[in-house]
């Protein structure tokens, strides 16, 4: 019953919406012929029909691992119905003004002259067309987005400064991906180059910081022999995300989601990545050492799986004189690390993606995400505490970016 309900409801409510912009489409093509009028109506109202369709299909596939055709189906129909919400605000403006004309007439001239002024009183043609271009930008940098933004690969550089990193360290280069949503890729030529670059930047060490997959484990498995040739000259360590437990999907039972998990982890020793599950491991170089820890899920919203402990990663590290710490959602920071773990002097996170939509440019970003999650991008202190939130290099949903490419962060490492 409640599946009916969201069928009916999601379906009515984007009936409305296309009605409200057909008054639009209707107005801007009313100088055009017949013929090509009908054929315009007839393409506006198929693609609402295309709609309903896939909000059915989403509905009665909800739970199953996605692919890649529903992948690109369910975004292509939420683009269209984002551009429709630009063209709407238009129209309201359209609507409020048409509104005010009516109630001039009606306080000025009464309600039978004001009666007869409405049928007068017709939509803007201006506005119209605005608002039909104004629901293009969004529909036009969607589409940029899927066919550029999602395999734009940039690498960012990071010098991070502290007073007590062991002076062998001085100059040591850490480099960071995260959120790799293997099962959203359709082959493995972008990871190839995605890899390619990675090794580019000879890293002294590399941290994936979870969502290695959307779901199950078998989406990584065709990408195994890519990512066994990232390059790192002290190794790779991983930690698993929200993405990574299999919560998303339904199991027959809780050991074939059990078995899921431990399947995955195999996949990362494959790989060659150390696995952290609420561990550290210390990194030695020249007589000195820094420490790794690496935590399972976190969050302090209760949508989000908490399986991490940092109490227990961190037990035995209290003398090491630099901690790192991997932490897939970065609301940990605040969670917990800097308020009970202050000699934390890093943490690395993902997650976010930056919602892979926003403004990025030098000076200001800006993304719907960030009003829900305070740490969503980029470098962020708290005394002489750091983190960083890496915005990922694959992608979820949306198969695309937009404002927010994907990353690939390179620390370098000096002493203050």
């Amino acid at each position: 019953m409640q599946r009916f309900l969201f069928i009916a409801t999601a379906i009515l409510l984007v009936f409305v919406v296309d009605w409200y912009v057909f008054q639009a489409v209707r107005t801007v093509s009313q100088h055009l012929s017949l013929r090509t009028q009908k054929i315009i109506y007839i393409i506006y109202w198929a693609l609402f029909l295309i709609t309903s369709g896939t909000i059915l299909l989403f509905s009665l596939t909800r739970g199953t691992p996605p692919t890649p055709f529903r992948t690109y189906l369910v975004s292509t129909v939420f683009i269209l119905f984002a551009s429709k919400l630009a063209v709407v605000l238009f129209l309201v403006i359209d609507d409020a003004m048409r509104l005010l004309k009516f109630i001039v007439y009606y306080i000025f001239k009464g309600p039978e002259n004001a009666t007869a002024e409405a049928n007068t009183i017709t939509r803007s043609e201006f506005l119209n067309k605005l608002a039909l271009i104004a629901g293009a930008i969004p529909l036009t940098a969607f589409i940029y987005g899927m066919v550029k933004g999602a395999y734009q690969y940039q690498v960012k550089r990071v010098t991070l400064r502290f007073p007590n990193l062991p002076s062998a360290f001085a100059g040591y280069k850490i480099l960071q991906i995260s959120d790799l949503h293997t099962g959203s890729f359709n082959s493995t030529h972008p990871l190839e180059k995605a890899v390619d670059l990675i090794n580019k930047q000879n890293a002294d060490l590399v941290f994936f910081t979870g969502d290695l997959v959307n779901n199950v484990a078998t989406e990584v498995v065709p990408h195994i022999p890519t990512l066994q040739k990232i390059k790192s000259k002290d190794g790779t360590f991983s930690i698993f995300g929200n993405h990574d437990y299999g919560d998303y999907v339904s199991w027959e039972t809780r050991e074939a989601k059990r078995q899921n998990l431990q399947t995955l982890a195999k996949h990362h020793a494959e790989i060659g990545w150390r696995l952290l599950m609420n561990e550290n491991v210390a990194i030695h170089k020249d007589g000195q050492h820094i420490t790794v820890l690496g935590v399972e899920n976190w969050s302090t919203r209760m949508n989000f799986p908490r399986y991490g402990n940092l109490a227990k990663a961190y037990a035995g590290t209290e003398q090491s004189p630099f901690k790192v710490l991997l932490s897939h959602d970065p609301s940990h920071w605040d969670g917990e690390v800097n308020q009970n773990y202050s000699d934390i002097d890093l943490m690395l996170s993902g997650h976010t993606h930056g919602m892979q939509f926003g403004v990025n440019i030098p000076g200001f970003k800006w993304s719907p995400v960030q009003y829900v999650y305070k740490q969503w991008a980029g470098l962020y202190k708290k005394g002489a505490q750091h983190l960083y939130v890496n915005t990922g290099l694959g992608f979820l949903g949306y198969p695309g970016r937009v404002g927010f490419l994907p990353e690939i962060t390179v620390f370098e490492l000096q002493k203050a």
